[in-house]
């Protein structure tokens, strides 16, 4: 049996781990914060010469999650920290040319304002710019970057989510509306009809017909997807919203876990990949009235229970592999286990579990972690 708060301790290890190894000012600034893309460090990355915009915005969202697990002024103010170093890092403004970067940002920023911070002008801009991606180009959904060919499920879920959670703050249904287009477009040209679950994206040519679609599945595309479609059920928007939820969590236990244990997808950006499947899992556990709920729980608290067991020593705290259902391996020159990414992803699967704890929602019944 899992002992009281167990995992909102250990959500709460990786979260000094992750703080003391990565985390430093953006060159020198007083009152900005960034996390360092690798560890341990070299004079570039020091510097933040390279800059994952959107690793910065999970960033975000786990110091969130920290904070609504053991609210502190600590951790308010490095919330507003890391958002200042974010938009100095970025240098022309909140946005770039990438609409999934954008999208994340923006709902870090929802999630910020939640715990004191808020931007509301950083909101609309993000706002403005995803709006501008909305095409009817291949039948609708956003792009993935400006200018480019590629429709994906990486820049339409997060766009989802937050349209959704804009327009039940707001009340403002054409929010709404983009939020269930967005998802009908999804569900319209990248659902697998024989897995349940959701294909990357597609690209188009220039007349706006469909030219190639990617079907991979990753686990990222599904976090996104599950988490649209609960933002919209939770809005008001009928049972088939809901059973798509449903639909989707019954998918990745058959093709993208195994024993309960979420997939990697190794490190630079797939190190987030299942840490967000993890995140939308947990709110479906605790939101989504159907039984795959029980079963979402089921794959957060597995995960979880598996990055811990298989993460190994390193300074100030525990190191996470890429595939959680493998021992971590060292951070040497070119290993995942290097990356802000890979790092985050451990804290975020943790955190996720920790939220099901303190709702009661962890499963009675589990499967043993691994070692």
């Amino acid at each position: 049996m899992t002992t009281p708060k167990l995992h909102a301790a250990r959500a709460g290890v990786a979260e000094r781990a992750i703080r003391s190894r990565h985390l430093r000012s953006v060159w020198g600034l007083p009152g900005t914060a960034l996390g360092l893309n690798a560890w341990p460090p070299d004079l570039g990355v020091r510097a933040h010469r390279s800059f994952g915009y959107w690793w910065q915005a999970h960033l975000v969202d786990c110091v969130v999650d920290a904070q609504l697990r053991a609210p502190r002024l600590s951790r308010a103010t490095l919330v507003e920290q890391l958002v200042r170093g974010l938009r100095v890092r970025n240098l022309t403004g909140w946005t770039n040319d990438y609409y999934d970067d954008v999208a994340w940002l923006g709902l870090a920023l929802q999630r910020a304002a939640g715990v004191g911070v808020p931007r509301p002008r950083a909101v609309e801009a993000v706002a403005t710019r995803l709006r501008e991606g909305l095409t009817d180009h291949g039948g609708g959904g956003l792009w993935w970057r400006r200018g480019d060919d590629f429709k994906n499920v990486p820049a339409n879920g997060p766009a989802a989510i937050f349209f959704a959670r804009r327009a039940r703050a707001s009340g403002d249904r054409a929010d709404l509306g983009r939020a269930r287009s967005i998802v009908d477009w999804v569900e319209d040209n990248l659902a697998d009809p024989e897995t349940g679950l959701v294909w990357d994206g597609l690209h188009l040519r220039p007349d706006g017909s469909v030219r190639e679609v990617e079907r991979v599945l990753y686990t990222y595309c599904q976090g996104v997807h599950l988490g649209a479609c609960l933002e919209i059920a939770r809005s008001g928007g009928g049972p088939r919203w809901a059973d798509r939820a449903a639909r989707v969590i019954a998918g990745v236990d058959r093709e993208l876990a195994a024993d309960r244990v979420l997939r990697g997808h190794g490190g630079g950006d797939g190190g987030l990949f299942s840490g967000i499947l993890a995140r939308y899992l947990a709110q479906a556990a605790l939101h989504l009235d159907r039984p795959e709920a029980v079963l979402a729980a089921e794959l957060v608290v597995a995960s979880a229970e598996a990055a811990w067991a298989n993460r190994s020593a390193a300074v100030s705290g525990p190191l996470f592999g890429p595939d959680w259902a493998r021992p971590t391996g060292a951070p040497e020159a070119g290993a995942a286990e290097r990356d802000l990414s890979v790092q985050l992803g451990g804290w975020m699967v943790l955190e996720a579990a920790a939220l099901l704890e303190e709702r009661g929602r962890v499963p009675r019944r589990r499967l043993t972690a691994r070692g």
